[in-house]
């Protein structure tokens, strides 16, 4: 059986867990990191030398890093689904998926989700979590743009550009933090709502983060 290590208010376990339920997978899920340690336990270091979630162990397969792990899963699992088997295809996908890695996800997750709701009230640094909410502002405003006369991000049907990049939404609409009007974004968000496995996996509370900067 599949098996994934992590915890569940983990940003990025909770995009592999997204896809394990879109593609319903049975799997047996192993709490590590945060209040539940054992990132450090010689174990763990073998199947990730990094001592990172989210690791998973799929038959002889062991998998770190979330990306990496989404490829893997799709290409193994999903019968072309959310990771076509056509190379062009594949890196219109690949290209969002690493510009939601490497660009929306430091300005949320980082600048405003740690800068904000993770620090505490007295050492909130104002300025640099403006800036970032503003580049937030024009990268949700590039989807905004992507997403016009589409369902999704590429089309039709949902694939891992939308599972890095949605995976943000829950976090970003629930911050009492200001947004700009994104109607396309609104509606994409309402209708991944829809979807048992984003309700199931994403929406998730995450006040036990409020004010804590350890890697809870």
């Amino acid at each position: 059986m599949l098996k994934v290590w992590g915890r569940r208010s983990s940003f990025n376990v909770q995009k592999v867990m997204w896809l394990i339920g879109e593609l319903e997978l049975p799997h047996q899920h192993i709490d590590a990191g945060g209040q539940f340690g054992g990132l450090d336990a010689p174990d763990f270091l073998a199947m990730n030398p990094h001592g990172r979630i989210p690791v998973i162990r799929d038959d002889a397969a062991t998998v770190w890093e979330s990306h990496a792990i989404l490829r893997y899963l799709a290409a193994r699992h999903g019968d072309g689904r959310f990771w076509s088997d056509d190379p062009v295809v594949r890196a219109a996908v690949d290209g969002w998926m690493d510009w939601s890695h490497t660009a929306l996800q430091p300005d949320f997750l980082v600048g405003v989700f740690w800068g904000f709701y993770r620090t505490p009230e007295d050492k909130r640094n104002w300025p640099a979590i403006n800036a970032a909410l503003a580049r937030c502002a024009k990268q949700f405003g590039k989807l905004d743009r992507l997403l016009e006369g589409r369902s999704f991000l590429l089309g039709d049907t949902l694939s891992l550009a939308d599972i890095t990049a949605g995976t943000s939404l829950y976090r970003y609409y629930e911050l009492e933090i200001e947004r700009p009007q994104l109607p396309c974004v609104e509606r994409w968000y309402r209708s991944l709502q829809e979807r048992e496995a984003f309700r199931t996996h994403i929406m998730i509370p995450f006040g036990e983060l409020r004010g804590r900067l350890l890697d809870f």
